[in-house]
């Protein structure tokens, strides 16, 4: 029997309306268990990068929150001054802060614009592992196609970096995409992050790096943007807009050097 086409209409506009009920409902239903899983997963790379748990670990995803309450502390911290927050960091969003106008502040520095950050939130959260005081940043800024978001990690010393580590970007793979390559990242632990200066002078070359020099990284084959971009970010977060007062205000006569230093 032939349907007329105001009854197809009507019943094609009927079936996606129930099917997008029944999707909004699951969305609304597994919201919590997303959220649970993105927390999860965020806790495992501060793990990863801190050298608190490896690859080859086999930590199982139920374990890690378990892992992270006693081997991570979390502090919230104004860029600013350095000082400590009294915000609690276990309900901090600094994604959300970052995009904020009350909460965060817009930024047009050289090093800003070099890294492709246009925000930055009032405060920020920090790391540190309880063992042997490592810090741990949120680390982000542009690439070639994407926003490259991480975390890196440095030793108590404050300025030899321990690891490094990028969760989300959409740069391309096998090119830009390796800066999640493990034998990329594993070029960073024991480069120096600043120089006799204090000045910012870790950075990602084109080519190769030089044999023993402390702030080089090989560059990505085929992905020089990409490697410029990682540079640019880490250079701006650890100076001082960013982490530089918090590394300031724990800083000691040790290292004989002004970290985070006025460029």
């Amino acid at each position: 029997m032939e349907r007329s086409t105001n009854y197809i209409l009507v019943f094609a506009t009927a079936v996606c309306f129930v099917c997008s009920i029944f999707v909004s409902g699951a969305a609304v239903a597994l919201k919590d268990k997303q959220d649970l899983n993105k927390k999860v997963d965020m806790q495992k790379k501060v793990l990863l990068v801190a050298g608190v748990i490896s690859g080859s670990d086999g930590v199982e995803d139920s374990e890690i929150p378990r892992i992270f309450e006693e081997r991570i502390d979390a502090r919230v911290i104004n860029l600013k001054t350095g000082e400590e927050s009294k915000t609690d960091p276990s309900t901090f969003d600094q994604l959300k802060a970052s995009k904020d106008p009350a909460t965060s502040i817009a930024v047009s520095s050289s090093g800003a614009m070099a890294a492709g950050v246009k925000r930055i939130p009032n405060e920020a959260i920090v790391y540190i592992s309880k063992k042997d005081q490592r810090l741990i940043f949120p680390i982000e800024g542009k690439g070639l196609w994407s926003t490259l978001y991480g975390f890196l990690a440095v030793k108590s010393d404050l300025n030899t970096v321990e690891g490094i580590i990028f969760y989300q970007h959409g740069e391309t793979p096998g090119l830009g995409g390796e800066i999640e390559n493990p034998r990329w990242t594993g070029l960073w632990p024991g480069k120096q992050i600043f120089d006799a200066k204090g000045m910012t002078a870790i950075k990602v070359i084109k080519g190769q790096a030089k044999a023993g020099d402390p702030h080089e990284i090989d560059g990505l084959s085929g992905a020089t943007i990409t490697g410029r971009g990682v540079s640019h970010l880490v250079q701006y977060w650890m100076g001082d807009e960013c982490f530089g007062p918090y590394l300031k205000s724990r800083s000691t006569t040790k290292m004989g050097m002004n970290i985070g230093g006025a460029r």
